[in-house]
């Protein structure tokens, strides 16, 4: 036969249920701020997933705003580079118009005078020749004046401005004269160089190296070189 249940056991009873209910409850709240807790970080987090996006966005904006000028700027560039280019062109244009004449003048002015200037040098050269040229391989080139005798001549080289590439070149071209011109390979070749404008210590430089220089001199042009120098003979 089961006890019989007192007014003390129901008590305990409620004493019990009351203190689980507390537990309960207090385990309920804690979890609560748990979950706001991990709701403000979540919501924290998302804020600044957020701003970092915004951030992604802003820089990714700058940099299409920067790429954007790049290509602006290289557009110009290129636009600047080909107008450039076409000033290059017709700079280059007008100075060989000017050149071209301007050559032919100093010709026109040196060649009626070689035959009197190189006689009086001790060259004896009787006739003159103008623009020879040659097309042979190894050896195309051209002379502005040749001044000439049976035996003996002088190649003129004429320049509007007188630099010491023109020197060089020239040289270059008379060691290679007679390949050029086979039909003055007996001839004793002498060289020439003549300029209205010539290049700070090129004449110097040109006399150094056994070449006549040539000036000008008021309406007509004259030998430079002094009483001492001898030319220099090309084989």
């Amino acid at each position: 036969m089961s006890e019989a249940i007192t007014i003390a056991d129901i008590y305990k009873l409620f004493e019990r249920t009351e203190a689980q209910f507390a537990e309960f409850q207090k385990e309920a709240e804690r979890r609560n701020v748990e979950a706001e807790r991990r709701s403000a970080e979540a919501d924290r987090r998302s804020a600044e997933a957020e701003q970092r996006n915004a951030e992604a966005d802003r820089r990714n904006a700058e940099a299409d705003r920067r790429s954007a000028e790049a290509d602006r700027r290289r557009a110009e560039a290129d636009r600047t580079m080909e107008e450039l280019k076409k000033l290059v062109r017709a700079t280059t244009e007008a100075v060989n118009n000017l050149t071209t004449p301007l050559c032919l003048f100093i010709e026109e002015m040196v060649e009626p005078a070689v035959v009197q200037l190189f006689q009086e040098r001790g060259i004896d050269v009787t006739q003159t020749m103008s623009r020879l040229k040659s097309k042979r391989p190894g050896a195309a080139m051209e002379i502005d004046i040749l001044a000439v005798n049976g035996s003996e001549l002088v190649a003129v080289e004429c320049k509007s401005r007188l630099s010491k590439d023109d020197v060089d070149d020239f040289l270059d071209r008379l060691q290679r004269f007679k390949l050029a011109f086979p039909q003055f390979r007996d001839f004793q070749v002498y060289g020439a160089v003549a300029g209205i404008e010539i290049d700070q210590g090129i004449d110097s430089y040109a006399y150094r190296r056994g070449l006549f220089v040539i000036k000008q001199s008021g309406e007509t042009v004259k030998i430079i070189n002094d009483a001492q120098f001898r030319p220099l003979g090309f084989a």
